[in-house]
C-alpha cells in the first residue's frame, strides 16, 4: 500500500517529501526515542552524582546503555507500543523497555533506578523541549537561512532597478525593486534574532517541582543543582525553576509566537510578489512538461506563492493555538498539554513547506524590465512630489497647489505635459535645469 495516497494529512501525504526530514524529531517513534533518551541520559547522571545504591554500578556499561537510543529501531519502538497496550501509559512503557534491556545486559541490579523518583513529565517536559530544539537547529534556521540568503542574493541583483511604488494601490513616489526585497530581509533578520535568543526550557523536579521523592530518599544531595546540572549542562536545555508538575510553556509561546511573525512576514512577501507577477513586473521559468490551467493552455500561475501562503496560514493557526493554550493549567496541572504537545510538529511542518514554496517560487523570477519602465513612464505624474518640494525650497508660491491643479486632471500627464509646466515656472534657469533632469527613473531616493 502506497502510505502517501491514504494519509490523512498532506503533511504526510502530498508534501511528504517536504515533510520527512521533521519525522525524526515529531513521530511518534521519535518521540519514544527521546524519551528513552532522557532516561537513559538520567540514570547515567545518578550513577555520577553518585548516590550510594548505585556507587558499584559498571561504568562500563554507559555505552552499552546508551546503545539503546543510539541504535533505536523499529522493533524497540513496537515493543514500547506493546509493553503500552498492558500499561496503558507511554512513558511507563519506556521505562520498562530500558528495564528489559538492562536485564539483557545483567544489570538487573540497578535497574529500579530508572525513572527513580520521576513523573511522566519530567520525561515529557524535556524530551519535547528537546525534539523542538532540535528540529529548530538542525532543520528550520538551515531552511529559514536559505531563504534570507536568496532573497539577499535578489536584492542585490535588483538593486538598481527603478520601480513605480504603490501607497493604497495607487501609484507613488518611485522605488527600487532591490530595495523593495530588501525590506523583507530586514525584517526575517530581526525575527531570527530574537529566535536564536528564546531559551528552550524544560520542567525536571518530580511529582509537582519540588524533588519530594528525591529528597525524602536522599536529603543530604541538592536536588535542585542535579537537576540544573542535568537539564542545562546534560540536554543542552534550560531548567525552569520554581515549576508545579509541568513546564510553564512560557518560553514556548514564545517560540511559536516568533514563528508565527516569521510566516506572517512571508506571506506579506508571498502576497508582494503575486500581485507583481500580476502585473507582469515578473515573469516565471517554465519547466518542460508543467501545466499553469487545465483549461488555459497560455497561463503560468504564480502557484509556489499561493501554496506558500497557504501553508504558512495553517501553520500560524496552530501556532496562535499553542502559543495561547499551553501556558494555561489548571492549579499544579491537567491533561490538556499532553495531547496538544503532540501536535507540535504539524505547524512546524506546514512552515517547512511553505518555506520549500517559496524558495521554489523565487528560484522561477524572472525581472520584466520592459513592463517596469513603462509603468514608470506612464506615471509622469509621481515627480510632482519632487518638483514641487524644490519650488518649496526655492520659495516659489504655493507649489503644492499648482503641482495638485496639474495631475488631478483628467488628462494624462507624460513627460511633455511636466516639461512645458517646469517651461512656465518663474524660476531661474538653474533651478528650471534642476527640475527638467527629474524622470520617474531617477527620482528613485537614495
Amino acid at each position: 500500500m502506497n502510505a502517501a495516497l491514504h494519509a490523512i494529512s498532506p503533511v504526510d501525504g502530498r508534501y511528504a517529501r517536504h515533510s520527512a526530514p521533521l519525522s525524526k524529531y515529531f513521530s511518534e517513534f521519535a518521540l519514544i526515542q527521546y524519551r528513552v533518551r532522557v532516561e537513559v541520559e538520567y540514570f547515567i547522571a545518578l550513577v555520577e552524582l553518585p548516590i550510594p545504591q548505585l556507587a558499584d554500578f559498571p561504568k562500563d556499561q554507559y555505552n552499552a546503555l546508551r546503545d539503546l537510543y543510539l541504535d533505536f529501531d523499529e522493533t524497540s519502538a513496537l515493543r514500547v507500543k506493546e509493553i503500552e497496550k498492558t500499561t496503558n501509559h507511554d512513558v511507563k512503557a519506556v521505562e520498562y523497555l530500558i528495564k528489559e534491556h538492562m536485564e539483557k545486559l545483567g544489570l538487573t541490579k540497578w535497574s529500579e533506578f530508572i525513572h527513580f523518583g520521576l513523573t511522566s513529565q519530567d520525561i515529557n517536559n524535556t524530551s519535547i523541549p528537546l525534539t523542538i530544539h532540535e528540529a529548530v537547529q538542525e532543520v528550520y534556521l538551515p531552511l529559514l537561512g536559505e531563504v534570507i540568503v536568496s532573497l539577499q542574493e535578489l536584492a542585490n541583483e535588483w538593486e538598481e532597478i527603478p520601480m513605480l511604488a504603490r501607497t493604497h494601490g495607487q501609484p507613488a513616489s518611485p522605488t527600487r525593486l532591490g530595495k523593495e526585497i530588501m525590506v523583507f530581509v530586514e525584517r526575517l533578520d530581526q525575527q531570527l534574532r530574537q529566535i536564536r535568543h528564546i531559551p528552550m526550557s524544560a520542567k525536571f523536579g518530580g511529582a509537582t517541582g519540588n524533588f519530594n521523592a528525591h529528597n525524602v530518599a536522599y536529603p543530604d544531595r541538592d536536588w535542585h543543582a542535579f537537576g540544573n546540572h542535568f537539564v542545562n549542562e546534560i540536554l543542552g536545555l534550560e531548567r525552569s525553576n520554581p515549576t508545579t508538575q509541568i513546564e510553564h510553556y512560557d518560553n514556548m509561546a514564545a517560540l511559536f509566537d516568533c514563528m508565527k511573525r516569521i510566516n506572517t512576514i512571508l506571506i506579506d512577501l508571498d502576497r508582494d510578489v503575486w500581485t507583481y507577477i500580476s502585473m507582469d513586473y515578473f515573469k516565471q521559468k517554465i519547466k518542460a512538461g508543467e501545466v499553469g490551467s487545465s483549461a488555459m493552455p497560455h497561463k503560468v500561475n504564480p502557484i509556489d506563492f499561493e501554496n506558500s501562503e497557504g501553508n504558512l496560514g495553517i501553520a500560524n493557526a496552530l501556532f496562535e493555538h499553542l502559543a495561547a493554550k499551553l501556558p494555561i493549567s489548571r492549579l499544579q496541572r491537567d491533561l490538556t498539554d499532553s495531547t496538544v504537545l503532540r501536535n507540535v510538529g504539524v505547524p512546524l511542518a506546514h512552515t517547512i513547506i511553505a518555506f520549500n514554496n517559496t524558495l521554489k517560487g523565487l528560484g522561477k523570477l524572472i525581472v520584466n524590465r520592459d513592463a517596469i519602465a513603462a509603468d514608470l513612464e506612464k506615471n509622469w505624474a509621481v515627480v510632482a512630489e519632487a518638483i514641487q518640494t524644490i519650488l518649496r525650497r526655492e520659495g516659489y508660491p504655493k507649489p503644492y497647489e499648482a503641482l495638485k491643479a496639474l495631475t488631478r486632471t483628467n488628462e494624462g500627464i507624460n513627460a511633455n505635459s511636466i516639461a512645458e509646466f517646469v517651461k512656465g515656472l518663474d524660476v531661474t534657469p538653474e533651478v528650471r535645469e534642476e527640475l527638467t533632469a527629474i524622470t520617474p527613473s531617477n527620482y528613485t531616493g537614495q
